[in-house]
């Protein structure tokens, strides 16, 4: 007798969209003068079958500041668009972008940028360097070079667009290449970035990343040289889980620090400004402390030194961050 067949269900799971993003409020107080910040970094994603994904992250920051006359805070309200984009995934080693997005210079615009994820709040020296959205057409990928190794690239083209602040990015081409070694959990690479428009440099920047197995501990660096300046900054950051007090406690405790340098470019202290970096050689030394509340919801306070020709100053912070993450729809609805 033959077995009965039966049959087979043909169920598949349908992705919904999904609405995350992160809410934080945090005092910063640079020099003596203390501003109030708060913000709001929504993040949608919205899948369109197997293949293709548009998603899109929006920035709404408020810095408010007390007046010199002692009155209240106040101050302006930002809003930016940091990417709008369409993705499609034509295999496994390659997803096609247009539109609007992060800029892969690096690995802290692209990685380490929102506020629940960062270590410390205050933004790298060098950040604005080579960094930011842009406006084009990316591919990006990775493929396994060995057993050991993994290789991760982005090559992208960006038009010019001046129509609106919040919407603005330059003409250049650029692309970033990575390496990943399985067993020490490493990640080093490079990028490069020629700009097309006005003096028409060249950017060039170094990463590293590290999060080693036997440690709770996550390490980060980057190096970026173009006209505008260059430097470095070096960060880890040591989660307290290992140590054979307080359990309870430390286990939601991390620990942070950072090391930074910028030199100055070839552009004046005017210009500078205007790019939101240092208008002098700058050295920065930061520490922090981080506690997990609960799953999505941490405090953070540290204090960091600048030291400058322009001046030195102290840097604390302290605040709120929170990570929160909504389906858009039924999870698991065929």
């Amino acid at each position: 007798m033959a077995p009965q067949a039966t049959a087979q269900s043909t169920d598949v799971e349908k992705p919904v969209p999904i609405l995350s993003g992160s809410v934080g409020t945090f005092s910063f107080v640079t020099g003596g003068e203390n501003e109030l910040n708060a913000q709001i970094n929504p993040v949608l994603l919205v899948p369109l079958g197997d293949r293709w994904l548009v998603e899109g992250r929006a920035e709404f920051e408020g810095a408010f500041q007390r007046s010199l006359n002692g009155g209240p805070y106040g101050g302006p309200v930002s809003k930016n668009l940091d990417y709008l984009q369409a993705d499609y995934i034509a295999n496994p080693h390659l997803t096609v972008t247009v539109g609007r997005f992060l800029t892969p210079f690096g690995i802290f615009n692209e990685r380490l940028y929102p506020i629940w994820i960062r270590s410390l709040q205050q933004d790298p020296l060098i950040f604005p360097i080579a960094t930011g959205s842009s406006d084009g057409m990316m591919l990006r990928g990775g493929f396994a070079a060995n057993a050991q190794a993994n290789l991760n690239y982005a090559v992208y083209v960006s038009a010019v667009s001046t129509g609106h602040s919040n919407l603005e990015s330059d003409r250049n081409v650029g692309a970033r290449m990575g390496v990943f070694l399985l067993g020490p959990r490493v990640e080093v690479g490079a990028s490069w970035q020629k700009l097309l428009q006005d003096e028409r440099s060249n950017a060039f920047g170094f990463h590293f990343a590290w999060q080693p197995v036997s440690l709770p501990l996550s390490t980060h660096a980057e190096y970026a040289r173009s006209n505008r300046g260059s430097g470095y900054w070096i960060d880890g950051a040591y989660r307290l889980s290992q140590l054979p007090f307080w359990q309870k406690a430390m286990r939601r405790t991390e620990f942070a620090a950072r090391l930074e340098q910028f030199y100055s470019g070839q552009i004046s202290p005017e210009e500078a400004a205007g790019f939101e970096l240092p208008a002098a050689n700058t050295r920065e030394g930061e520490f922090g402390l981080n506690y997990y509340l609960r799953d999505g919801l941490k405090a953070v306070a540290s204090y960091g030194r600048q030291f400058s020709a322009a001046g030195n100053l102290n840097l604390w912070t302290v605040g709120l961050a929170y990570r929160f993450l909504v389906p858009l729809g039924r999870v698991g609805a065929p």
